[in-house]
């Protein structure tokens, strides 16, 4: 019977121009039985028909589509068999002595597009054969230990085709990741920078709107309740957090962090950055946002719209200490207004509700406003300020944080022990990072506003090591 017969369904005979009749041209014998190669195709057809009559009692209109499909598979595979043998036949025409020996010599031959075809074929023959279920002997029912074992094999196929796609011996999993999310990267990248000036009019109007309603509901009240010398107080701490507060943030904002020279100049390099294709200092990292290299990188704060480095640092910490201190104040002094405030909405569903006036009801919701968010802000910035006065006794910044870490657990396992070359202890870090260099500047440079340097300029760095104390011992 023709294959076209048993896939389509009819009585009639091939017409010389379907698949069928070119697989078996050319094939049959004297006598009508096939020849080795007629076998094989003819294995392939009667799976290709078994399989098409199958699927035509349950999807009528899906037959033939799938059995041209299948066909065509089958064809494919038995022209790669034929080019395989032919092949093979081809590099061992050499005699006899030398037959086998150029056979192998002609298999081994990668630069033949029809050996490099027939591998590519074994390869997708094992894992199909690999993805049939036999039945297990004995009992009839499936063998749980095979199924689990060809599962197993199916993996590890899988895995070396994914493998196969990306990997080679200068790049790993890292890289088909890096990849897949960089859309992502470029999308937070570019994002950031424009949320960046967001935040910033965000800080500046939560500011103002803290700075009015002190001004128009707290200051009235403590000039009506506290005596004299408080109020005296209260005025010039008040002021002193506010004229702190916007100094040091407008300076953190607008302050270079620094980044390493581009001149040809000789600078001490560690490394050389894999964005900027440049020498990169000591304590110098790359930062995505700003698309720079960045000297004593700490962060890249968005509430900026800048980086925390080497010549900024100071007054970004200068600025969350002053705001956690002024948020804590304006909490405090504001305590009693709340409850008041807050006693006074609670009334408003009572039967019959009070009468307050729009006055009333305006400094009742803002008093409110003031200490949630000054309170919470307390809360936050207070625990970053803290976070980063930690990290200021050990000499490191956020990114040094991390990598230390990464090395302290990897020489551990060494039996060594990791010291940091920048740390040089509490009082002499703070020293550092604020610019004191006698007395007088704990006043004069920290107590009040300062636009002074930091020490050094970024890229010679001061380290705690000689030749005799190496950083891992």
């Amino acid at each position: 019977m023709c294959i076209c017969q048993g896939l389509r369904g009819v009585s009639s005979l091939c017409d010389g121009s379907c698949p069928c009749f070119l697989l078996f041209d050319g094939q049959m014998t004297t006598g009508g039985s096939l020849s080795g190669r007629g076998r094989v195709l003819s294995c392939f057809a009667s799976l290709t028909m078994e399989t098409s009559v199958i699927l035509k009692l349950h999807y009528e209109e899906l037959l033939f589509v799938v059995a041209c499909v299948c066909n065509s598979w089958s064809v494919f595979l038995c022209v790669c068999v034929c080019l395989e043998g032919r092949a093979s036949r081809r590099g061992g025409g050499g005699g006899g002595e030398r037959r086998g020996s150029g056979g192998s010599r002609g298999m081994r031959m990668g630069s033949s597009w029809k050996w490099q075809l027939s591998r590519a074929m074994r390869l997708a023959l094992r894992w199909c054969r690999l993805c049939r279920l036999h039945r297990g002997g004995g009992g009839g029912g499936w063998n749980k230990s095979w199924i689990g074992r060809r599962l197993l094999e199916q993996w590890s196929y899988s895995k070396l085709l994914l493998k196969s796609l990306y990997y080679n011996s200068l790049s790993n999993s890292d890289t088909l990741l890096d990849c897949v999310f960089e859309p992502i990267y470029w999308i937070v990248d570019n994002v950031t920078r424009w949320f960046g000036v967001v935040f910033v009019c965000l800080v500046v109007l939560l500011t103002t709107s803290v700075v009015a309603v002190v001004y128009l509901f707290v200051l009235p009240m403590i000039f009506s309740t506290y005596p004299t010398h408080w109020i005296a107080w209260h005025l010039c701490l008040g002021h002193w957090l506010l004229v702190m507060i916007v100094f040091h943030y407008y300076k953190a904002t607008t302050t270079s962090p620094g980044n390493p020279p581009k001149d040809k100049v000789h600078i001490p390099s560690v490394s050389v950055c894999k964005k900027c294709i440049t020498p990169k200092p000591a304590r110098t990292h790359h930062c995505s946002i700003c698309d720079m290299c960045v000297l004593k990188m700490d962060h890249h704060c968005p509430w900026l719209n800048n980086c925390v480095g080497h010549f900024n640092h100071r007054y970004f910490f200068s600025f969350c200490l002053y705001m956690t201190l002024g948020c804590i104040y304006c909490s405090v002094s504001s305590r009693n207004l709340f409850l008041e405030a807050y006693n006074a909405v609670e009334s408003y569903y009572q039967t019959p509700p009070p009468t307050f006036t729009f006055r009333e009801t305006t400094a009742h919701k803002s008093v409110i406003f003031l200490w949630v968010l000054t309170s919470s802000v307390a809360v936050a910035l207070g625990g970053l300020t803290l976070w980063h006065a930690m990290l200021i006794c050990r000499g490191e910044t956020s990114v040094e944080r991390h990598i230390n870490r990464k090395e302290t657990k990897r020489l551990k396992e060494q039996g060594k022990v990791f010291r940091n070359p920048f740390h040089h202890g509490r009082m002499k870090n703070w020293k550092l990072l604020l610019g004191v260099e006698k007395r007088s500047h704990w006043i004069t440079r920290v107590l009040f506003p300062s636009d002074h340097p930091p020490s050094g300029d970024g890229i010679m760095w001061d380290c705690i090591f000689t030749k005799r104390d190496p950083m891992a011992i």
